[in-house]
């Protein structure tokens, strides 16, 4: 659904290539702060950003995890960084059911990057925190944009058992659940 025209902070994460040595160190903060409890374990599965790593042409890329969608993308271009080859998939932070990046281990629900959200709000990501070397920064910049009605967590959960699941074996599932209880 579409909304009306606003004024909105738009909240950026920027990566300078030429920075990054592929430590992984926002790999790490990023799933510490995603552990239930929080902090109480690295999980780099369960990081919201990942470091495409080429170590023999000491070429590094961090992706962030964007937006879940129901079909592969058709893309198939292929870049050339320093005379090797990369799929489009290689640098791509969707959420797609041909592969697993991006999804919780555990569950295999989609992981989105929510710029590290807390109460009270952090200055920055921990993921820019803890890049020592300023491969990635943060800015807040004011755009013009067109508001979008957002699912919620719960809605976004059910879509993604639905797609993978279909819908009746997941309504089977909540009634035998709910006859337990």
């Amino acid at each position: 659904m579409k909304g009306e025209l606003v004024r909105k902070k738009i909240r950026k994460i920027n990566v300078n290539l030429d920075k990054c040595n592929g430590c992984r160190a926002c790999e790490l903060a990023c799933s510490a702060f995603h552990a239930k409890p929080k902090y109480s374990s690295m999980n780099p599965a369960r990081s919201r950003i990942r470091v495409v790593t080429d170590e023999i042409n000491d070429e590094y890329v961090p992706i962030r995890a964007t937006n879940y969608t129901k079909a592969a993308c058709d893309g198939r271009r292929v870049y050339t960084v320093n005379d090797k080859k990369y799929s489009e998939c290689s640098f791509c932070g969707s959420i797609c059911p041909v592969r697993d990046l991006f999804k919780d281990p555990a569950s295999g629900l989609p992981l989105k990057c929510d710029m590290c959200e807390d109460d009270p709000p952090q200055g920055e990501p921990l993921c820019v925190q803890a890049c020592s070397l300023g491969a990635l920064t943060y800015e807040e910049v004011e755009e013009m944009v067109e508001e979008e009605v957002k699912p919620d967590e719960v809605e976004l959960g059910l879509k993604a058992l639905t797609d993978k699941y279909g819908a009746q074996k997941l309504a089977d599932t909540f009634a035998r659940i709910s006859q337990k209880e």
